[in-house]
């Protein structure tokens, strides 16, 4: 089939059909231009419509037998390897990403189904003891219900699935909005992949819409219990804001600035690799990357010359073919921003000791140092290829410049000393870190989250039972209890 033109709609209730909006959302190819799909807008009725289904279909569902909601998603992951060729195609196509990282994406996407089939079976309950003579306290794990889950352009088929599937293990039922430049790898892909798996019409819909059609109707609709957000910490503050005011839980993964360390006795050709991957995977637009890259004086020349060497050594072109390294950006409007950031931090005084130019929506790599310390550069995430290198002296330096950041997601730390590498983790308020390693990192069983700006909330493992189940306590009293009345 051809995603492209077969999954080019909206899919609400188990149905195939086109948007009732009055514009069309363009899916383009982000290296060639090439026009891949054309989908009309979902409406807020059809936002209500997908909720209402979600809501009826759910009933039946959260009562199914685990063993049976768990079939419909080993059925799943065998669909997803039996079509991975041209789930990595699309992937290439539709955001830009290389062979490398379709393959990547795919690895993990398998990853965290496997773990979601397992997870169908972790809602497990207890029984607690009581002070009150022959009560029985029975506490139930329960599904919230519906959970609205909107994903990001960058790895969009797995960080759909990573809301996607735990959610409907647990008995819940699903509506996605995915991001509008990535609406088939990250929505109705995944729609379609559980639809020939098995799972019953209106428990995942996907609603291809945006802001400008619909406002906050996928936020403030009474039904969905739970919002499952990827993104920039600016619309994630705005999520989060709208769903406490309606008295509903988010789960928010935000942005970050994260810094990768190499201390005086790093391995120093070994952290380069690490840090190169960590900054250039996916052209930069990893919420984990190593924005800064702070290295000790004592190894600061050797570092910074092998890193630019190898940096220099990328190759910059077109995804689909297997030798490229970096691809092109989502966009045009991605592309001229970080394109102008570059420019105007070398302006402001920076050193570009790579400069990466500019080809459409390439970015080639850049690498800058010299960076005054209260330079904005340093304490925003920068969604492209471009490395900022920090010298500092010692230890305590290296914290203070890493904490400097309103972010706190990854991290990592380069040092022949592991316990030496623990303690620095441990003084850098993030929520991963990770010593002789990238920054880049997604296990399926690890909690996974981060602190400040970085969101709320973590994923993976049984962090999922505290994201989409709730507690239900359920008191027996056997015998008659004694009232004061």
């Amino acid at each position: 089939m051809s995603f492209f033109t077969d999954l080019a709609h909206q899919y609400i209730d188990g149905e195939w059909r086109p948007g009732k909006g009055s514009w069309d959302i363009i899916d383009f190819n982000p290296f060639d231009g090439e026009k891949l799909a054309s989908i009309t807008v979902a409406t807020a009725d059809e936002v209500d419509q997908a909720y209402r289904a979600a809501e009826t279909a759910q009933q039946a569902w959260g009562d199914t037998n685990a063993y049976a909601r768990r079939a419909v998603l080993e059925k799943a992951l065998r669909i997803v390897e039996e079509r991975e060729g041209e789930i990595g195609d699309a992937i290439v196509a539709e955001l830009g990403g290389t062979r490398l990282k379709a393959a990547f994406e795919l690895h993990l996407a398998k990853e965290f189904l496997r773990e979601a089939i397992q997870l169908a079976l972790r809602s497990t309950g207890q029984i607690l003891p009581s002070p009150t003579e022959g009560k029985e306290n029975r506490v139930y794990r329960v599904p919230v219900g519906v959970v609205g889950v909107i994903s990001p352009f960058n790895f969009p088929f797995l960080l759909s699935l990573k809301s996607v599937a735990p959610a409907l293990a647990l008995g819940n039922a699903v509506v996605l909005k995915p991001h509008q430049n990535t609406p088939i790898c990250g929505g109705t892909l995944v729609a379609k992949v559980f639809e020939d798996a098995g799972l019953p019409a209106g428990l995942l819909n996907v609603v291809v819409t945006d802001i400008a059609e619909i406002g906050d109707a996928l936020l403030e609709h009474p039904i969905p219990q739970v919002i499952s957000f990827t993104g920039s910490d600016k619309v994630g503050r705005h999520v989060a804001t709208v769903c406490a005011s309606h008295l509903k839980r988010s789960v928010l993964e935000l942005g970050g600035n994260s810094a990768l360390i190499v201390l005086d006795d790093a391995d120093v050709d070994y952290a380069v690799d690490a840090a190169v991957f960590s900054r250039y995977v996916h052209q930069g637009q990893v919420c984990m990357a190593a924005n800064r890259i702070l290295v000790d004086r004592a190894v600061e020349r050797e570092f910074t010359e092998k890193f630019v060497a190898k940096v220099a050594s990328l190759r910059v072109g077109d995804p689909a073919d297997p030798a490229t390294q970096i691809g092109p950006l989502i966009n045009a409007t991605q592309a001229e921003a970080i394109a102008a950031l570059v420019d105007q931090t070398v302006e402001a005084g920076a050193t570009a000791l790579l400069h990466g130019q500019v080809d459409g929506n390439l970015v080639g790599p850049s690498v800058l140092t010299g960076l005054a310390a209260d330079s904005p550069v340093l304490s925003q995430e920068i969604f492209g290829p471009v490395a900022l290198l920090v010298p500092f002296d010692g230890e305590d330096e290296a914290v203070r410049i890493a904490n400097d950041t309103p972010y706190g997601l990854s991290g990592a730390v380069h040092t022949c000393n592991v316990e030496r590498g623990v303690r620095v983790g441990q003084r850098i308020r993030t929520g991963m870190i990770h010593i002789n390693d990238g920054t880049v990192h997604d296990e399926p069983i690890v909690p996974f989250g981060g602190e400040k700006s970085s969101g709320l909330g973590r994923l993976n493992g049984d962090s999922m039972l505290d994201a989409f189940t709730t507690q239900k306590w359920i008191s027996v009293q056997h015998g008659r209890s004694q009232f004061p009345f």
